[in-house]
């Protein structure tokens, strides 16, 4: 079989309009998600760097604070799952898309009065926002996606939608980078609102196109029938009763519970340098910048390796670049704890997995039911993920409580080679589940054309 590093060659004809239109669904939703993180990450830092945050007489820095911030998203996000389910029950696709999108603008109208004169309340409420944004839309749109493709065109397609995000992180860093001392943050709000309107319209004209392509799916889609929900049980279990029922999907869990823990320590120790090293406007300017390099490594990974290995390689060799990128980080900031070395923990987390470890890791949920795509999906998405993180804070305090010295930081990739392990593990059973459901799924249309 030819293989090209074009992701543009796996597309067939038929598949052009939809996968563009989902590529600048994702653009614009990961544009957005990047003008809200550098804002929502440099308020937050700057505004308690120099005081602290005193949580009932236990003086926490910057970013412990923002690690306690990050266990709040968990009570957030398991609110988020909640809704979800409800709505998915009733509402698909570019129907959740709608309802999600005029929430954001409601919240992203009001924040433009409110930043103008940030006080604690603000600064808490945004950066847990803000969170709770790239919560809703990135799940909605994976959940869209996946509702749509098919395991063979997941391997093909995913490339370049994923193409679609990495461009949009690449922009809207570089445009924050560019402007984030000139334009205000009421401005940025006001630019979000656009953004989000734009998903909306895209959406909307992308779920026409999947609605009129379901009687192509129907042969791939037989043989997840049987695992479908027979009646509705409550919104707050109804994910975790689906994956807990299956390995596959546990597998998948193991997956994003090692890699959330060991992002947020890489993410602490990221933060914990910048802090120790910079001050005042400096903060912002690194964060942006390092944002700005990390979507553009992760730019060249999609648009040049992702189809490629995907397609030639398969998933167990896509899922494991990440977690190798990671190893090789980790363990020099273990040796050398340096500002740049610091800061590229994030560009070795990151870079991999907004482009090849996400494509890869959604194709995952392309075999399975509906009720796993949307509730099951939705369960680890949201609540999973954010459990993670809570976590890797409780870890993160409580070893930076006893090791209160900067240099002592390092001994956290001590934890994230060791999980590094199972992360590995549960990538290769997960990996060769994907081939074996997608395999089953191209029997009853192989058996079809038999009988024709």
């Amino acid at each position: 079989m030819s293989v090209s590093l074009n992701p543009f060659k796996y597309i067939r004809k038929q598949e052009l309009s939809l996968s563009l239109l989902m590529f600048s669904y994702f653009f614009l939703v990961i544009t957005s998600f990047w003008v809200l993180k550098p804002i929502k990450k440099a308020l937050f830092i700057e505004y308690y760097d120099q005081s602290g945050v005193d949580l009932w007489g236990w003086m926490l820095t910057a970013s412990q604070a923002e690690l306690v911030a990050k266990i709040l998203n968990m009570v957030v996000a398991f609110g988020a799952v909640i809704v979800f389910t409800m709505l998915s029950r009733k509402l698909h696709r570019q129907q959740l898309t709608n309802v999600f999108s005029l929430f954001i603008i409601v919240c992203l109208a009001g924040f433009s009065r409110w930043l103008l004169q940030p006080e604690d309340l603000t600064v808490w409420s945004f950066y847990l926002f803000g969170d709770l944004f790239s919560t809703l839309m990135v799940a909605t749109f994976f959940a869209f996606l996946n509702d749509s493709m098919t395991p063979d065109s997941a391997k093909r397609l995913y490339g370049i939608i994923g193409l679609g995000g990495v461009a949009g992180g690449v922009f809207g860093s570089t445009f924050v980078t560019i402007w984030v001392s000139s334009v205000s943050r009421e401005v940025w709000m006001w630019v979000c609102i656009g953004l989000v309107v734009l998903i909306m319209i895209v959406a909307t004209a992308a779920g026409r196109i999947a609605k009129r392509n379901e009687d192509l799916l129907s042969n791939e889609r037989e043989v997840s029938k049987e695992t479908e929900t027979k009646k509705e049980a409550n919104a707050a279990i109804e994910g975790a009763r689906l994956v807990f029922g299956s390995p596959y999907l546990l597998s998948i869990v193991a997956i994003v519970f090692c890699y959330e823990i060991v992002s947020t320590i890489l993410d602490f120790q990221f933060t914990s340098t910048i802090a120790h090293y910079l001050d005042g406007e400096a903060i912002g300017q690194q964060i942006s910048l390092v944002f700005s390099i990390t979507n553009g490594a992760s730019l060249i990974i999609q648009l040049f390796f992702t189809s490629y290995v995907m397609t030639r390689f398969g998933l167990v060799t896509a899922l494991m670049v990440l977690p190798a990128a990671i190893a090789l980080g980790s363990s020099a900031f273990l040796v050398m704890p340096l500002l740049w070395v610091g800061s590229m923990l994030n560009t070795l987390d990151n870079a991999p997995a907004y482009s090849i470890n996400q494509s890869a890791k959604e194709s995952l949920y392309v075999p399975t039911s509906r009720d796993e795509k949307y509730k099951a999906k939705a369960f680890i998405d949201m609540f999973v993920q954010r459990f993670a993180k809570a976590v890797a804070v409780v870890m993160s305090l409580a070893i930076t409580t006893w090791f209160a010295d900067f240099s002592t930081i390092r001994y956290l990739s001590i934890v994230v080679l060791l999980l590094l392990g199972v992360w590995i593990l549960a990538a290769v059973y997960a990996g060769r589940q994907f081939r074996a459901r997608s395999l089953e799924t191209l029997k009853p249309r192989v058996e079809s054309e038999g009988e024709d």
